[in-house]
């Protein structure tokens, strides 16, 4: 039995004949946000409340109307949780519920190090790992989402999935009011990422199980010209002890979510 959870963000409500669901989301005040952490999970839940899409777009939607300037979402989480589909998806609902183009997704993947960067490193086969994104690149560009007004240009890098190369400037952010940004070391508090959390207004947790996480990264990897053998040495030797490090920054976000049919299961 499904119980759709109705959620007042802010406060807790009680859904439901038999089967009792909390859904209970920090309030948005002065005091909360810019990495202050504290409990996220569902008080007397007896199983997780299910919430769809058009929910969870809503719900940033009331709470970026109360923020001036920008309001940034963070969306982590492990490789091959669909973090990337995820954002697009939420994107999206924003904009289609707002009727305007008030939402854009700007990835922490394009602020990988250059292939020719990690081969001087002695990291081309470690790419990936936390010390192998120019963390403070990422951070100096959070930063300007806050100092750069709306409706003036701030440029964003790209990943290429074909050349597995980051892409300079290849998104323009203006007037978009909502800015959504994933990557696997939102939360990650180590090696120049700890700064990260203050410059989001909320962050998430996008979890998967590691059967899917797995599948997934071995698709992806395979997609990207890698022989079988090749892939499995990547997803076994370096993303899924990525996933395992990630996995432990999951309690400082302000949601934990998983895919479940058409929406998403919290906590």
């Amino acid at each position: 039995m499904r119980t759709l959870a109705r959620v007042d963000w802010g406060r807790r409500e009680w859904v439901g004949g038999d089967i009792a669901v909390c859904v209970r989301i920090r309030p948005v005040s002065a005091s909360w946000g810019h990495g202050v952490t504290g409990p996220n999970h569902c008080e007397g839940t007896a199983a997780g409340a299910w919430m769809s899409l058009a929910q969870l777009a809503g719900g940033v939607r009331e709470r970026a109307v109360r923020r001036p300037g920008r309001f940034v979402l963070g969306i982590a989480g492990p490789p091959g949780a669909g973090k990337s589909t995820f954002a697009a998806a939420l994107r999206d609902e924003i904009d289609a519920q707002a009727g305007v183009q008030v939402a854009e997704v700007a990835p922490m993947d394009g602020f990988h190090l250059t292939n020719a960067e990690l081969e001087a490193l002695g990291a081309r086969a470690r790419k990936g790992e936390p010390d192998t994104f120019d963390a403070a690149g990422y951070i100096d560009r959070l930063r300007a989402l806050r100092d750069i007004p709306l409706g003036q240009p701030l440029r964003w890098p790209g990943y290429d999935r074909e050349l597995h190369e980051p892409a300079p400037d290849r998104l323009v952010l203006d007037h978009r009011r909502i800015v959504l940004t994933e990557g696997n070391y939102l939360l990650y508090d180590r090696l120049g990422w700890a700064p990260v959390r203050a410059c989001l207004d909320e962050a998430w947790y996008l979890d998967a199980p590691r059967a899917v996480l797995t599948a997934r990264l071995l698709r992806r990897h395979r997609r990207g010209g890698r022989s079988p053998e090749s892939a499995r040495d990547k997803v076994f030797g370096s993303d899924l002890p990525n996933a395992a490090l990630v996995a432990g920054t999951g309690q400082r976000a302000d949601l934990r979510l998983r895919a479940d049919g058409d929406g998403y299961r919290v906590g």
